[in-house]
């Protein structure tokens, strides 16, 4: 690969000095500077370099900005009395200065991988590196001349396996008065087939320090349900398996076997927490940072957007309710804030013994903080509690608000509580949306687009429902609205007032009896937890916590086809070609056959002929009953995919492909045999 030529010291590693200030980045060391994919050019952006480095941050902890973070007074200090930890970046841009739009966008890494590029550019890099010019995947934010940053934020995260390069920050360790602190960390886990063997630390997750070898004092239990009495397992009848490469051990075997159907819970005397708001305080310092401050050749920007898919959009979620959308100054971090698909939810993203990874679900990880009051983006009160207040607290009073984009699927509105963002807490009302917030429900979808080719371990296929253009629309539009170029769309959300807003077992009667679908028990109704009297201050003094009683969710009411009623109609919804919904059934020989899946939808095709929807007892009218001929489908689509550009939900230069994406499934089903049960025919590779 060419290089750019540098100074001799870069081969060292450059190390810049940050000018002094209270949002203190104290220096960077450049470790790796390239151009990126062999010097390809992107339309007016021209060539693209690839930076990568790590910045070291200070914070004091004396500082109104950083009071909120959980155990900062206990981390080590430097001579100034800050506290000072290293975070590794990647950086994005175009080589000319000139041609650089003038945005920094964040993406908030989720679990230590890139997440923006997978989705708006369509391509995930191998190994968390994007090298050539297949891993910019379609250009979307290279040919638009943004300025691309990622750093490590959070400890949880395996390294992965040879040349891999995940984020993974290595926060300092809080102690008392020079003596380690102790607690409880527990872990919770499923199996989806009988195992003697089960990794029991989360998605890509890592375990705290025993506070003893071995742990001889953690206790396992298992249970039948979240709310469902523990059964203690005796401690001979299972160990932790030994990584033996030296680190945490991840996995549990039991001689007996864990079995299907039940959830098991390891609770673990720990060692060590991390000070793991740092992980925020750092995303915060180091995007005004890199705002603000030259760099490498690099003007101060005139605006940052922060965006985060999943995990990530729950950590700038936390980071509006901790006022940490400003730095130590007071300075704008970022102007605009777009939180994809984070349900209501935050994370126990500045606790102690906190674990990033872990986050309700209808079955697993309702033990962790993750949904908890506020929700709304106004002021609200917890009748139950009589506790006021809002999500965006802690960014009000640390100044006037940046623009901010909240985007779920009816898989949120099933599985991750995404209605609490604007109804009441006990599920009686709409609740009002600040004006310098837009919350969308994008209809039909699930958590990301489905690939899948096989119904295991689901019951049916997964939806197809593709919202990435949707998703690159709202970036677009995200950044008019900083730059006062124009207002995104409206709102666009089901609600209670109109009935597209409406309880479980409302939407379950409506549901019409498509073949092969069953809609699921019920909707997460996130737990109200107690963690003891000392959690406000971010320590958890009862692991687990105590079970209270369920804040109210509501989901999407479906139409006669099953598809979901509000929000956000997107192509595939206002021109069906089958029922996509939110949620898709466990198979039951996983276990909990009556709970969905915690991120995939369905997608069940309609008959292609009146005769063939008879036989199959299908309601729905066909597709030859629905569109005549090829053209007059197309035509509807033609139509709807118009309707959602002129509307700022499509960008324009995508019409014709979505069009052409649509005829070809149509063909595909068309063509497809119903007696094969495979999915491989919903994907054209």
């Amino acid at each position: 690969m060419r290089r750019l030529i540098f100074l001799a010291a870069l081969l060292a590693g450059t190390i810049l000095s940050a000018t002094p200030s209270r949002a203190e980045v104290e220096r960077v060391e450049i470790t790796e500077r390239t151009v990126l994919a062999d010097g390809a050019t992107f339309g007016e952006a021209g060539a693209y370099e690839k930076i990568r480095g790590t910045a070291w941050v200070a914070l004091d902890p004396a500082l109104p900005a950083n009071a909120n973070i959980t155990d900062l007074a206990l981390a080590p200090r430097d001579k100034r009395g800050r506290v000072v930890f290293a975070t590794d970046f990647l950086m994005l841009r175009p080589v000319d200065a000139a041609r650089r739009n003038g945005a920094l966008f964040y993406d908030v890494n989720n679990r230590g991988g890139i997440a923006a590029l997978g989705q708006a550019n369509g391509r995930v890099p191998p190994h968390n590196d994007p090298t050539t010019l297949a891993d910019t995947g379609n250009g979307f934010f290279f040919k638009r001349g943004f300025t691309l940053l990622w750093s490590a934020w959070t400890w949880d995260v395996q390294p992965g396996g040879p040349g891999d390069k995940p984020f993974i920050l290595k926060p300092p360790v809080a102690t008392e008065k020079g003596k380690p602190i102790t607690g409880k960390a527990a872990y919770e886990f499923i199996v989806d087939a009988p195992a003697k063997t089960a990794t029991y630390v989360g998605m890509k997750g890592t375990p705290y320090p025993f506070a003893t070898p071995g742990a001889p004092d953690a206790v396992l239990t298992e249970r039948d349900a979240p709310d469902s009495p523990r059964h203690v397992i005796p401690r001979d009848a299972w160990t932790f398996v030994n990584s033996g490469d030296g680190a945490l051990p991840i996995e549990v075997r039991m001689d007996a076997g864990f079995q299907t159907g039940k959830l098991y819970e390891v609770v673990v005397p720990s060692r060590d927490p991390y000070v793991v708001g740092v992980g925020l305080a750092g995303i915060r310092d180091l995007l005004s940072y890199f705002k603000n401050q030259p760099f490498a050749g690099q003007t101060p920007l005139s605006r940052a957007l922060i965006f985060g898919i999943s995990q990530s959009g729950r950590v700038i979620d936390t980071m509006l309710y901790n006022g940490w959308n400003r730095d130590e100054e007071g300075r704008p971090a970022f102007d605009g804030a777009y939180a994809q698909v984070p349900g209501a939810g935050k994370g126990a993203f500045n606790q102690r013994f906190g674990m990033a990874t872990r986050h309700f679900s209808p079955l697993v990880e309702q033990i962790y903080f993750s949904d908890a009051f506020p929700f709304t983006t106004v002021t609200s009160t917890d009748a139950a509690t009589g506790e006021s207040g809002s999500m965006l607290d802690g960014a009000r009073a640390a100044g006037p608000l940046p623009k901010m984009i909240f985007a779920n699927t009816s898989a949120e509105y099933w599985n991750r509580s995404a209605s609490l963002l604007h109804i009441t807490p006990d599920g009686q009302a709409d609740a009002a949306i600040d004006p310098d917030a837009r919350i969308y429900m994008l209809a039909g979808s699930q958590h990301y687009v489905g690939r899948s080719h096989t119904r295991a371990p689901f019951t049916a296929c997964v939806n197809t429902t593709n919202h990435y253009p949707v998703e690159r629309a709202l970036i677009v539009a995200l950044d008019n609205w900083v730059q006062g170029k124009g207002q995104p769309p409206a709102s666009a959300v089901p609600k209670l007032a109109d009935g597209t807003l409406v309880p479980a077992a409302v939407a379950k009667a409506a549901f019409p009896a498509v073949p092969g679908l069953t809609p699921p028990a019920g909707p997460l109704a996130p737990p109200r937890l107690d963690f003891g009297p000392r959690y406000a201050q971010g320590i958890a003094d009862r692991v687990p916590p105590a079970r209270g009683a369920a804040y109210v969710t509501r989901v999407p009411a479906p139409d006669a086809d099953g598809n979901d009623r509000g929000g956000v109609r997107q192509v595939e919804v206002e021109a069906p070609l089958g029922t996509h919904t939110g949620w898709n059934l466990r198979a039951p020989e996983t276990g909990f056959a009556e709970v969905q899946a915690r991120f995939d939808g369905s997608f069940v095709p309609f008959a292609r002929t009146a005769a063939e929807r008879a036989a199959s007892h299908d309601p729905r009218p066909s597709l030859a009953e629905r569109y005549p001929t090829r053209d007059a489908f197309l035509a509807k689509v033609r139509a709807a995919v118009t309707r959602e550009v002129q509307a700022g939900f499509i960008l324009a230069e995508e019409a014709d492909g979505l069009v052409a994406d649509q005829g070809a499934l149509y063909d595909r089903i068309l063509a497809h045999d119903p007696a094969d049960t495979g999915c491989g025919y919903l994907y054209m590779n």
